[in-house]
């Protein structure tokens, strides 16, 4: 182990990880108010020049995927359908050398429109968030009456070649703990891949409790009251979900225990927020600013330098656990998942 960073190749920490996935929030509004995320009256939004226009949103991914070894990007928000530049930034992504692995997350709202020009332009795959199937619980989970548009987003990806079509659910105590096997049986019929979130301690009014959080045992000890659910022999590797094969095959459920059964040994995600700030984790509470010195007139050289240095400072562990752990000033919305 070497005591500073390294000057050249990847994204390496001092615990031997390195960080080939990145994550880029493209905005932090979102059109939902979902009330594990943020107030009903929504948050104070970022100024809009502090946020990285398109050109520089891809020329950092260029200097990610060109000099610092990055294969995977992920676009985020907030909601990133709502950034008007974004079918042209996946496009100028997947023109990058060597060409990323490029997905989207996003609550589906509009992506039965969008779906179709994204694809062309080299997205390969969406992840849609979806956390009930009744219309009336999703209104009060979201604030909005929208849930016909998300379903309605999740068909017209699939219509259109995003596949896996990804699905992503938080279960939360007492509000749609009973819906697993329901969401379940709506993937399964679906041709979708489902995968349950703990709920993390990210939200702007710094209400988590663990004890309202559904637990990855919890889930699992719902869904196999009606599932024949065994451990998918496939090599995880790094990604967050442990899966499961449903009925034998072939298709899947996963779950990512941030909380109860943590990966960070395995993490080779790096973040960048929508105003140009590196994060090592997800949780971290320090930042590393690349907005300025690319306003500053900073070579890719030294952005990449820049960049190892924060990746570098990595925590062995997010720390949840622990009695001293702080959650992030920043929510959910605004890091970017």
């Amino acid at each position: 182990m070497t005591a500073a960073p390294p000057t050249a190749g990847v994204l390496a920490d001092r615990y031997g990880r390195v960080a080939r996935d990145l994550r880029v929030s493209l905005t932090d509004k979102c059109n939902l108010r979902c009330t594990y995320c943020m107030p009903a009256e929504g948050l104070a939004w970022l100024p809009g020049p502090q946020l990285l226009d398109d050109d520089e949103i891809v020329r950092l991914v260029g200097v990610a995927v060109r000099l610092l070894g990055v294969t995977e990007v992920r676009f985020t928000g907030g909601e990133p359908l709502i950034r008007p530049g974004l079918v042209g930034i996946v496009a100028a992504v997947a023109a990058l050398e060597p060409r990323p692995r490029i997905s989207l997350t996003t609550n589906g709202i509009g992506l039965d429109r969008l779906a179709p020009a994204l694809h062309a332009a080299g997205l390969d795959r969406v992840n849609v968030s979806l956390d009930t199937l009744d219309a009336e619980r999703f209104a009060r989970l979201t604030r909005r009456p929208r849930l016909a548009d998300v379903l309605a987003g999740l068909a017209g990806a699939a219509a259109a070649g995003l596949t896996p079509v990804k699905i992503n659910s938080v279960l939360m105590r007492g509000v749609n703990d009973d819906e697993a096997p329901p969401l379940l049986r709506f993937a399964l019929a679906h041709g979708y891949e489902l995968r349950f979130i703990e709920q993390m301690p990210l939200d702007a009014q710094h209400g988590w409790n663990r004890d309202t959080m559904v637990t990855a045992d919890e889930i699992l000890a719902s869904l196999r009251g009606e599932f024949d659910l065994t451990p998918d022999p496939a090599e995880r590797g790094a990604a967050p979900a442990e899966t499961w094969l449903v009925g034998g095959g072939p298709a899947r459920v996963g779950v990512i225990a941030s909380v109860t059964r943590p990966f960070c040994g395995d993490c080779d995600r790096t973040r960048l927020t929508a105003d140009g700030q590196v994060r090592a984790c997800l949780f971290a509470t320090e930042e590393s600013d690349l907005r300025g010195a690319l306003r500053a007139g900073a070579d890719d050289d030294e952005l990449a330098r820049r960049w190892r240095t924060a990746m570098w400072g990595k925590r062995a562990g997010h720390g949840i656990d622990d009695p001293a752990f702080l959650q992030p000033a920043r929510p959910m919305s605004a890091i970017g998942g």
